[in-house]
């Protein structure tokens, strides 16, 4: 089953916390907190609705930037996939998370400014989490400068290459 897409504008809980997978891939977590604000029509008073709590994953060059940019108090707007986890505590209670797999994350301009500062773009040789590149016909993990061939020999070419058509 796909997961639904959600967008969600909060602040950020707690400083956001990064961990280095064994596969290399860099992953930073943290929850936002988001409150929506309720018109009471009958006091014409603005009033804070009930809060709702996310968890936020970012993976590779979002982590790392997530990581260095985000801090306590931040007010964000993330969009992702929204995906539901429940467990039981050893107390047998029954518990579940919202967690937002996201591929994207920024910081709300509503409420002040931000400066962008670029980051270099990951490729094949600096991307921690990427895999490499796997020979199809014999497994041979290959460095950037070898060619892979598919069954029938014909060079799809180098990341970011041409790509050869298969009549």
């Amino acid at each position: 089953m796909q997961e639904p897409h959600i967008t969600v504008t909060g602040n950020v809980g707690a400083e956001p916390r990064t961990r280095v997978l064994a596969n290399g891939a860099v992953v930073t977590d943290f929850r936002i907190a988001s409150t929506p604000r309720l018109l009471d029509k009958d006091t014409d008073v603005w009033k804070d609705g009930e809060t709702m709590w996310f968890g936020v994953s970012c993976w590779r060059a979002l982590a790392e930037n997530v990581a260095t940019s985000l801090h306590k108090g931040d007010r964000v707007v993330v969009s992702g996939r929204l995906k539901v986890s429940t467990w039981v505590t050893d107390k047998g209670e029954q518990r579940s998370q919202l967690e937002i797999i996201s591929p994207v994350v920024g910081f709300d301009l509503s409420r002040g400014t931000a400066v962008l500062r670029k980051s270099p773009p990951l490729t094949v040789a600096t991307d921690p989490g990427y895999p490499g590149l796997v020979d199809e016909l014999t497994g041979e993990v290959l460095d950037d400068e070898q060619e892979v061939h598919d069954e029938d020999e014909v060079s799809l070419g180098r990341p970011g290459g041409l790509v050869g058509a298969i009549g």
